[in-house]
């Protein structure tokens, strides 16, 4: 009896040194600053942020809805990867999520410059977007006529999410027009809640998405979205600059996916212009 109890404890023993080695292998052996590529994904799951708004991604009556949220599930379809879809607001944490691996691929609205080139690596363009003035309409402004030109934003301060790609498009206009243009850059709103402020008059002026103001202007009749902040640009995802391969990947699927009917049905449901 004596040398079968010490036989079971040795099998206890040798269990839970086996279940700490395989931690050790797990946790310890891969640092965290290890690369997050395709080959990693593929044997886990393919986390993909976007924003919350009726564009990217919003729930209603238990029903996900969403360009951003249907296109990644084409991804899932396409790719065979098991797909999981994270909303957040903050463009900021978004980004934060991206640097810190808790996220693969930022899908939201990021214009593709320069600038943005510099921290991130871009998909194949999507869409084209650009960034538009979001100021309230005469009928709901006490008369008054909303701006057209440019020139006119000297000296007015305009609301943007934080760490948004905008602030250097304002910058560069400041400079066209030879004037001050004053930034206010939001920590906790996203586009969304900047229109509606908009809207209800707690703030004059906003730059955001094209494609997002027309979306709210259905449910919001007070904004005006016709004054133009930016060029035309191309919108694709952001991933770290550390996955290339998965880069190549989702080039490949993409490319595969805007040529399908899918993809037409799904750009017309939330892109068909309607201004």
């Amino acid at each position: 009896m004596k040398y079968k109890k010490r036989f079971i404890l040795y099998i206890v023993l040798l269990g839970m040194v086996l279940f700490i080695m395989h931690m050790i292998r797990t946790q310890i052996l891969i640092p965290a600053h290890a690369p997050r590529d395709i080959h990693e994904i593929e044997q886990d799951t393919l986390r993909i942020v976007t924003d919350y708004t009726p564009l990217s991604y919003y729930i209603s009556n238990d029903t996900i809805s969403g360009f951003d949220y249907e296109l990644s599930q084409l991804i899932a379809k396409r790719s065979g990867l098991k797909v999981k879809v994270y909303p957040e607001v903050s463009l900021k944490k978004s980004i934060d999520g991206l640097e810190k691996k808790q996220y693969d691929i930022i899908g939201r609205p990021i214009p593709v410059t320069t600038d943005s080139k510099e921290s991130f690596l871009f998909t194949e363009p999507i869409l084209l977007n650009k960034q538009v003035l979001i100021q309230r309409k005469a009928e709901y402004n006490n008369g008054k006529a909303p701006i057209r030109n440019q020139l006119d934003l000297a000296k007015k301060q305009l609301n943007i999410i934080s760490d948004a790609p905008t602030r250097l498009r304002i910058m560069n206009l400041a400079h066209e027009i030879g004037d001050t243009i004053y930034v206010n850059e939001e920590n906790i709103y996203g586009d969304e809640q900047l229109i509606i402020m908009v809207a209800k008059g707690e703030i004059e002026f906003a730059v955001c998405d094209e494609t997002i103001a027309q979306e709210m202007s259905k449910h919001y009749p007070e904004i005006d979205f016709s004054t133009d902040i930016s060029f035309t640009q191309f919108r694709s995802w952001a991933l770290r600059q550390t996955s290339p391969l998965l880069l190549d990947s989702l080039n490949v699927w993409l490319k595969e996916i805007k040529e399908s009917d899918e993809f037409q049905k799904l750009k017309m449901k939330y892109y068909k212009k309607k201004r």
